[in-house]
């Protein structure tokens, strides 16, 4: 693989992430970054701030270009592109992806993958409640996790490269893992967050509520401002890991209301120090 200021860098959606991504390439001096998206406008908007060299209407004429590939697509979208596309890419393109379940979308794409290009699947835990290019400078790295799920038939030299390439963007960790353990992860860390955080939302409709907010309501229900196809779909298609972990809030829920209602002073205190103890190893 030539040295990233050589690369000619494609993405797959100039959105929220996309539109990140182009942002960072360009702060680590990519050769050249491409971008396709059905928005013209998103197009022009990174074009005009320097962030993308050309926008692409339609993936044909720039896949061909590339020595390396961000899929910056909702899982669904991902396995019909890469249905559509295989053939579009030039051979030996490193391609990588930033869809949030994994078990589903790398088992779709493996199977159908030609034997001269390398998928590298990988997850980066960064983001915004909001969503579409014009937001992207909202999207901070620095500092943020990034999960890969390499393939046994990954090339390890375009493993390295990848994740030199993310530390250079920002990412302080990098955590490799199988698809089946990130969706179990996953479920816990960011799908229950969101569904806790819509479900606060939910379950009280006076619009006055955030006139008593003292920054505590404000930091738990930040990301029910979602996006709300793309969480539909994480949800819908990690159930089977996201159900036992909702499960699992609701017995700790139990819990503390048993406590309250029976005002358990002492059991009530050992769950919170518990908690206390847990969150600041966390650290």
């Amino acid at each position: 693989m030539k040295k990233i200021e050589d690369c000619t860098v494609g993405l797959v959606g100039l959105g929220l992430m996309g539109g990140a991504f182009a942002a960072a390439l360009g702060r680590i001096r990519a050769g050249r970054v491409l971008a396709c998206d059905i928005d013209p406008a998103a197009l022009r908007a990174g074009v005009s701030a320097g962030a993308i060299r050309e926008g692409f209407s339609s993936p044909e004429g720039m896949l061909n270009q590339c020595d390396l590939v961000f899929l910056c697509l909702n899982p669904s979208s991902l396995i019909r592109f890469m249905e559509r596309h295989m053939a579009d890419f030039a051979p030996g393109t490193l391609i990588t992806d930033i869809g949030g379940v994994k078990t589903g979308l790398v088992r779709g794409i493996e199977k159908r993958l030609p034997e001269d290009l390398d998928f590298i699947p990988g997850h980066p835990m960064a983001g915004s409640e909001k969503s579409g290019y014009a937001q992207s400078n909202q999207c901070s790295f620095q500092g943020k996790n990034y999960i890969l799920t390499p393939l046994k038939r990954n090339k390890p030299e375009n493993v390295e490269f990848l994740k030199s390439i993310l530390f250079r963007m920002g990412f302080s960790r990098i955590t490799e893992t199988t698809p089946e353990d990130h969706d179990r992860k996953i479920a816990f860390t960011s799908q229950l967050s969101h569904v806790i955080a819509a479900a606060l939302i939910d379950c009280e409709s006076d619009p006055e509520i955030i006139r008593f907010g003292g920054g505590s309501f404000e930091d738990l229900t930040r990301i029910a401002m979602l996006n709300v196809p793309l969480w539909t779909e994480l949800f819908l298609e990690n159930r089977l890991e996201l159900l036992p972990r909702i499960t699992q809030f609701q017995g700790s829920l139990e819990k503390l209301k048993t406590c309250i209602a029976e005002e358990r002073r002492d059991a009530l205190e050992e769950i919170l120090q518990t908690a206390r103890d847990r969150r600041t190893s966390l650290i």
